[in-house]
C-alpha cells in the first residue's frame, strides 16, 4: 500500500492544525524532556541557533528562496522586507537565476505571504520571469517540503535560502533533513538586534523548536510512522 499523502495545514491554521500527525506528541515530548533536564537540551541546541546564526559562504546556484512571515494589514514586515531586501541583492549580484517567495495565507491576510512578498519585490525592480511563488504552506517545514517538490519538477538541485540570523539553524536543519542542497544566507538588517534582550529570547525560542524537531524526528523513527517521517524526511 502507497503510504498517505503527507498532512498539510489549512490556510490560515491555528496552532494545533499546523501540528499535523504526531505533532502534539512531540510537542509534548520534547516540552516535557526540557523541563525535566532542567532546560539542558534547549541550552544545548542554542549552540547550534548561534553558530548557524552567520550562515554560509554562499556560490551560485539554482533558486533563491526567501521564507514567508506573516503579514500585517496585506504588507509584508520590517522583518519579511529585509529578507527579501537580501534576496534580491543576492539576485543582483548573480548567484541565482530566480527567486521563489514562500508562504502561504496566514493570520488575517486577504493575500499570501509568497503574493505579497512577491509584490514587493517587483516594486524594487526585479523582473516578473524571474520571480517563483509557494502560497501554499503554513510554517517553516512547510515552506521547504512544498519547495522541494518544485525543485525535483523543474531539475534544479541548488538553493540559497534566505531568512533573519536566528530562524536559520532551524530551517537549514530542516532543509537538509528534507535531503535539500542549501546554502543559508542571513538578511544582515534583520531585527532584533544582536545582544538585545529581544535577540535573546529569540534564540531561545529557536533552539526549543530545533530541539522539538530533533525529539520528533526520533519519536517517529522509534514508532516507525510513515505519516510522520514522510512530512520531515
Amino acid at each position: 500500500m502507497a503510504p498517505d499523502r503527507p498532512y498539510t495545514a489549512p490556510p490560515r491554521s491555528t496552532f494545533l492544525q499546523k501540528l499535523g500527525p504526531g505533532g502534539l506528541a512531540s510537542f509534548l515530548l520534547a516540552s516535557g524532556s526540557a523541563v525535566l533536564l532542567l532546560g539542558l537540551p534547549v541550552w544545548w541546541r542554542m549552540r547550534w541557533v548561534l553558530r548557524g546564526a552567520g550562515g554560509d559562504p554562499v556560490e551560485p546556484s539554482d533558486l533563491i528562496l526567501v521564507l514567508g512571515r506573516r503579514l500585517e494589514r496585506d504588507r509584508p514586515t520590517k522583518t519579511f522586507e529585509a529578507r527579501l531586501a537580501h534576496a534580491a541583492d543576492l539576485w543582483r549580484q548573480g548567484l541565482a537565476p530566480r527567486i521563489l517567495v514562500a508562504g502561504g495565507l496566514t493570520g488575517r491576510a486577504r493575500i499570501s505571504e509568497a503574493e505579497a512578498g512577491c509584490a514587493w519585490l517587483r516594486s524594487q525592480g526585479i523582473p516578473e520571469e524571474a520571480l517563483r511563488t509557494e502560497d501554499q504552506s503554513q510554517h517553516t517545514l512547510e515552506n521547504l517540503f512544498h519547495v522541494r517538490g518544485t525543485l525535483r519538477a523543474e531539475g534544479w538541485r541548488t538553493l540559497i535560502l534566505v531568512s533573519d540570523h536566528l530562524h536559520l539553524a532551524r530551517a537549514g536543519t530542516l532543509a537538509r533533513g528534507l535531503g535539500l542542497a542549501v546554502r543559508c544566507s542571513p538578511a544582515p538588517s534583520c531585527p532584533p538586534t544582536p545582544g538585545s534582550l529581544a535577540w535573546w529570547r529569540r534564540a531561545a525560542l529557536e533552539a526549543f523548536f530545533l530541539h522539538w524537531y530533533h525529539t520528533g524526528l526520533a519519536y517517529s523513527r522509534l514508532i516507525r510512522s510513515e505519516r510522520q517521517l514522510n512530512r520531515v524526511t
